[in-house]
């Protein structure tokens, strides 16, 4: 598990800095383009290749979480401890959810798939309220 740490402790740089802060400061989980055009706002010069080789960086270093969903884009994420998601499939809402997996799905997922277990992640995926009306 990564300990969060103030940006300036990290010892960044002023793109690296400002792609976190975006991500830190964004209750919603966004797509690098995403991200892009936010860091934009925050620092004009900012390219999109380097929001990307940044994303690449902060999440290789623990900073950031990275959700992939298939072959849709990834999102990206500031919470790092273990949580599950729930994404609409009809506009690609993603929210978290905080739920306590029993022990035996554990074992029975590695069970199933043969797999030595180092994680569990549950994804719900259906209508948001929006979308349900």
């Amino acid at each position: 598990m990564s300990i969060e740490v103030d940006i300036k402790e990290l010892g960044l740089t002023r793109q690296r800095e400002v792609v976190l802060q975006v991500i830190r400061d964004e209750p919603e989980h966004l797509t690098a383009n995403e991200v892009f055009d936010k860091a934009k706002q925050l620092l004009p010069t900012i390219s999109f290749a380097t929001v990307y080789n940044s994303l690449r960086y902060l999440k290789d270093a623990g900073q950031i979480a990275e959700i992939s969903f298939g072959n849709g884009a990834s999102r990206f994420d500031s919470k790092l401890t273990r949580h599950d998601h729930a994404i609409c499939t009809k506009c690609g809402k993603l929210v978290d959810m905080q739920l306590d997996l029993p022990l035996e799905l554990v074992d029975r997922a590695a069970e199933f798939s043969n797999f030595k277990p180092e994680s569990l992640e549950l994804t719900l995926r259906g209508l948001c309220p929006d979308c349900n009306q």
